[in-house]
């Protein structure tokens, strides 16, 4: 008897599609950002009800929330917040402006910031809020937009798991309405990938302006232009000391075929997610309890489940042992060496930080995967 095939924790969909719309690539001639990227972003722009021009193309989501603080003009003596119940990419960003991370409590049932905790944050210093939708489920931006409304504080939206993710209303997350900015990540392991990547939505022309002077050096033409251009390409000038966070159109054209099938890879993913919360008895585990508008309204780029009992740890192990991969997201930013902060003003995440793990969800698993899974969490014992 030979043992099951591995299950990985995560795993990307790719086609011969992808492939192809690549290999075109290879064979144009023209590799960095061009006809691709430009096609790429209208396209993704449509996707979301945005004109193309307040969204750009870049090669991480780190790269759009970096240009996105920096384009708004946070910087040094500013206070952004932001969950503790994140990857550390949305707060270094901060730093990388000058200003200062206010880390805060997340909600206990959905493990998203909501606004009565941002406000208990909120000081005469305070510039921005940072929002973060876990695990592909849009965060309450109706409370958040009307607090920030209130004390007249930038909105960013960190939407690296929500693609493409819906708010209550029925708004794609995305759709700039209130939001000053919005971004997106196209990792490997996202719901749609590019290997590397990321846009960045912003609603406002000056903000998108800056945004993309300084995605390329601070150069006030993209290199696109320059050669496709009669003016002579050599002729540019350097008006900010910028950075390098453009994409190129080999990742542009895997995530043009992307995002043709965003919509059905989400489906099956939701599937996935739907047998898990109806099929999954364990005494120990659960999933978390999401009501109907969120279930239906989310990504699904995770499916977090809680261990209860302080078995966590050996929960991950069990299922190892029988060929699945886990993992955990996110382990609390107040608890990492740098954003050190004191336990006692984060419950709700310490409550969590020891129960959560994520399960296998990808959109290339089978159903027999699926129950495999299943069948290990319901044996945890």
């Amino acid at each position: 008897m030979t043992a099951a095939a591995y299950i990985p924790f995560s795993k990307p969909d790719i086609t011969e599609r992808e492939v192809a719309a690549v290999s075109r690539v290879l064979r144009s001639g023209w590799l960095t950002t061009g006809a691709e990227a430009t096609s790429f972003e209208s396209e993704f722009a449509h996707s979301i009800s945005m004109s193309d021009k307040d969204v750009l193309a870049v090669n991480s989501a780190t790269a759009g929330l970096h240009l996105a603080v920096e384009a708004l003009g946070i910087g040094p003596g500013d206070e952004v917040i932001l969950p503790t119940w994140t990857f550390t990419a949305t707060a270094e960003v901060v730093e990388y402006v000058g200003a200062d991370v206010v880390l805060c409590d997340v909600d206990s049932r959905t493990l998203n910031v909501s606004a009565d905790k941002i406000e208990a944050c909120i000081t005469e210093r305070t510039r921005a809020i940072m929002v973060v939708h876990f695990a592909g489920l849009s965060a309450d931006m109706a409370d958040i937009h009307a607090l920030a409304k209130r004390y007249k504080l930038l909105v960013i939206e960190d939407a690296a798991h929500a693609f493409p993710a819906k708010h209550i209303d029925g708004r794609p997350v995305g759709d700039c309405g209130q939001s000053d900015a919005v971004v997106f990540s196209f990792y490997a392991n996202k719901t749609m990938t590019t290997g590397e990547g990321g846009m960045l939505v912003v609603k406002d022309a000056e903000i998108a302006r800056r945004a993309r002077i300084m995605r390329l050096h601070g150069i006030d033409r993209d290199v696109f232009d320059r050669y496709r251009s009669s003016r002579p390409s050599w002729k540019y000038d350097v008006v900010s000391a910028g950075f390098k966070y453009n994409l190129t159109d080999m990742a542009a054209a895997c995530g043009r075929v992307q995002l043709e099938r965003a919509q059905s890879m989400r489906d099956r993913r939701g599937a996935i997610a739907q047998r898990y919360s109806r099929e999954i008895k364990s005494d120990y585990v659960s999933g978390l309890q999401l009501k109907d508008e969120e279930v239906e309204g989310s990504a699904w780029h995770l499916f977090p489940v809680v261990v209860n009992s302080g078995r966590r740890d050996e929960f991950i192990s069990h299922l190892s042992s029988l060929g699945i991969g886990a993992s955990v997201h996110f382990i609390p930013l107040h608890s990492m060496s740098h954003w050190r902060r004191s336990s006692s003003a984060f419950p709700s995440a310490n409550a969590r930080a020891a129960e959560i793990a994520s399960i296998p969800l990808y959109s290339t698993m089978t159903d027999h995967e699926v129950t495999r899974v299943i069948e290990a969490v319901n044996a945890f014992a």
